[in-house]
């Protein structure tokens, strides 16, 4: 019988590989919108590379506040700087080797017009993994009947369980906030996923390589066959 893996993640934006090596080992991936919003963290920015160099982008945010949870925020995103970002996307990478196939994607993605972060962000994960032919079904958490007096590492121990899993993988920098023992008490296997960064080096058409950047850096300059080699690069470790 196979074993159910789970991965669980706050919505992030076009974010890094690492996130996407996620979404694609596991069956199920809860985006965990029941929970604060981060300021300046990566649910609404990442970074792109323009002119050669790493380009801080964000997403315009309603009133945004770590007192409110990610699911309660608004994007306040005009039509006019979805306009802007795209060509700024545009002109970072008019000239990459898989902009006409890439760039339609981006352009639908920024175009959609839910004001719901989550529901964006979805949107975008979704219009992506269609793009790469992953096939893992995306959920949300707080579409997800559990004990909202839970938190941290038994909120995640309760989605878990809540979805059948008998794996949850989660990437390493969860190393201290979840333990072994707390999974195993509960039937299930706890694993962390090591991206292979060393292994994460392509032609970005400049001389020294910048990691770390959004998916849409990585997607302009990479076919879908390699990309989904690239998906593959990763160890998992307890």
């Amino acid at each position: 019988m196979l074993e159910m893996k789970v991965g669980i993640m706050q919505p992030y934006f076009m974010p890094y590989i690492g996130y996407w090596q996620l979404i694609n080992v596991v069956d199920k991936f809860v985006l965990l919108d029941d929970v604060n919003y981060i300021m300046r963290g990566y649910i609404n920015r990442n970074s792109i590379l323009l002119n050669g160099k790493p380009y801080r982008f964000t997403l315009p945010v309603e009133n945004a506040s770590q007192n409110k949870l990610i699911m309660d925020t608004k994007l306040r995103f005009a039509q006019e700087k979805k306009q802007d970002f795209f060509k700024t996307i545009s002109n970072a990478y008019g000239k990459a080797p898989c902009y006409r196939k890439v760039a339609p994607i981006i352009e639908d993605i920024i175009n959609n017009s839910d004001d719901d972060i989550t529901e964006y962000i979805k949107y975008s994960i979704q219009k992506v993994m269609s793009y790469l032919g992953i096939n893992t079904e995306i959920l949300v958490s707080s579409q997800i009947p559990k004990n909202q007096e839970l938190k941290g590492e038994e909120r995640i121990v309760e989605i878990c369980k809540r979805l059948g899993a008998d794996v949850y993988i989660n990437p390493c920098g969860g190393r201290k906030l979840y333990h072994q023992n707390v999974f195993m008490s509960k039937n299930i296997k706890l694993y962390f996923l090591d991206t292979r960064k060393e292994d994460i080096i392509y032609d970005q058409k400049r001389n020294e390589f910048i990691d770390n950047l959004s998916i849409i850096d990585i997607l302009m300059f990479n076919e879908v066959d390699i990309m989904q080699e690239l998906l593959k690069r990763y160890e998992l470790n307890e």
